[in-house]
């Protein structure tokens, strides 16, 4: 049989390039998910593409922290119950999750949604580092905790920003060393993240 006779299926092509902007998923991955979702759970494919198209709609980005919400204002900024004073800042909002998570960090976040690299075309612009400068310099806040990922770009992330705020007379901090070098946060237990924190040190 000709190969030019064979139907073409434009949409499960395009399908499945779409799934292959996830991390992680490779051709074959994102081949087999196009299959199962197609083949086996047509109603959980209509409930993923209603619920994506509703997020692509609805989230933005904090105004004051950066972070994921569906208001201007995310709720964790707008609590009176957060110490104000501190700032932690977190490549992204998975780091948030996980530093929540310990229950031993009361302050205010900033998300980066990213790092520095060079490398990548990722430099302060692409995460923020202007907005975060405004942040830190709002008067209310005493302390920036400097909690990017132990990985080269996590360091010299940190490096760059401590400098940064250190120039405008700002106290910064570096979570302690629990976290293994090259590790990320979000995959660190929060008892580590936890005694990281509570260990940070002056940089």
């Amino acid at each position: 049989m000709n190969r030019s006779a064979v139907p073409s299926a434009k949409g499960l092509e395009r399908l499945i390039e779409a799934l292959r902007v996830l991390p992680g998923v490779g051709p074959r991955s994102a081949q087999r998910m196009a299959y199962q979702l197609l083949q086996h759970d047509r109603p959980g494919a209509e409930q993923l593409a209603q619920a994506l198209s509703e997020a692509l709609a609805t989230v933005r980005r904090c105004a004051k922290c950066n972070n994921f919400t569906e208001d201007e204002i995310c709720a964790l900024c707008r609590s009176p119950r957060r110490d104000a004073s501190l700032l932690c800042v977190v490549e992204t909002p998975g780091d948030l999750a996980m530093v929540e998570q310990t229950l031993s960090y009361s302050g205010m976040y900033f998300v980066l949604m990213g790092r520095l690299s060079p490398l990548d075309g990722v430099g302060p612009r692409e995460i923020g580092l202007d907005r975060l400068q405004a942040r830190a310099a709002d008067g209310e806040v005493r302390e920036v905790i400097l909690a990017t990922n132990f990985t080269n770009e996590g360091e010299a992330t940190a490096h760059y920003i401590a400098e940064m705020l250190r120039a405008r007379g700002l106290k910064v901090s570096r979570i302690a060393r629990g976290v293994p070098l090259g590790g990320e946060l979000e995959y660190v237990d929060a008892g580590t993240i936890s005694q990281a924190l509570l260990d940070r040190r002056n940089i």
